[in-house]
């Protein structure tokens, strides 16, 4: 709890990936990947409850091993590729019985993602009476600098007059993926964490690593043995 709102953490994990099969409960390092977010939301000071959204026996009882609560099963038609998170955002809000203020979205997918940086975008969107805050990261491509195809030619992605140089751009974000805090009422309302309003809580380039694809995981492993990350 925080200023006296009531926070839900919820993390969501499906069995199925084809980027990286069953990335969710393979070990990185020395530990399955869901456990580093598991082991990092417990360490949260103002987290209430932490549960888990999963339709995947396996992955259920390795987050219950790890003392994370999982108080239903999600149906697997919430769980193919095509499934969206807000869909299984609202199944899991319907399932519990406790009323909360805040919900703050964890994806098993950032596993280097900190305690004081769940702690602070809980803060921040609290203190600032933000009703949706999500993480980002500065992104290293400016869009002045991207393109689409059109057969072979090359299409600005936003028309430029004048190209500067790269440093002298200004800078650009995105979403990290880590974290995703809203208030409850609002997401119900909305049913998005898109759209005008929505305020930033900006992270490292390192704390932002999302394992999407085989060298993802590889660079993870990387930050682990230099000792970056841990």
């Amino acid at each position: 709890m925080y200023q006296g709102k009531s926070i839900l953490a919820l993390i969501t994990a499906r069995g199925g990936s084809k980027g990286i099969p069953y990335k969710n409960i393979k070990h990185l390092a020395d530990k399955p990947l869901i456990n580093w977010t598991i082991d990092t939301a417990k360490q949260s000071t103002y987290i209430d409850r932490l549960i888990l959204s999963s339709e995947d026996d396996k992955i259920i009882q390795t987050a219950l091993s790890a003392d994370c609560e999982v108080p239903f099963k999600r149906p697997a038609q919430l769980a193919l590729d095509n499934s969206s998170s807000i869909d299984v955002i609202l199944h899991a809000l319907g399932q519990l019985t406790e009323q909360y203020d805040y919900l703050l979205l964890l994806q098993p997918t950032s596993p280097f993602r900190t305690a004081s940086q769940i702690d602070g975008i809980i803060e921040q969107g609290i203190d600032s009476g933000t009703n949706i805050t999500v993480s980002v990261t500065e992104s290293k491509k400016h869009p002045a600098f991207m393109y689409s195809l059109s057969g072979n030619m090359l299409l600005p992605v936003i028309n430029t007059q004048q190209q500067k140089r790269r440093q002298e751009m200004p800078k650009v974000y995105e979403h990290n993926g880590a974290l995703y805090f809203a208030s409850i009422p609002h997401l119900l309302n909305v049913k998005s964490y898109n759209g005008e309003g929505v305020a930033a809580f900006v992270m490292d380039t390192l704390s932002s690593v999302d394992l999407d694809e085989p060298l993802d995981w590889e660079f993870a492993e990387y930050l682990i043995m230099k000792g970056l990350k841990r």
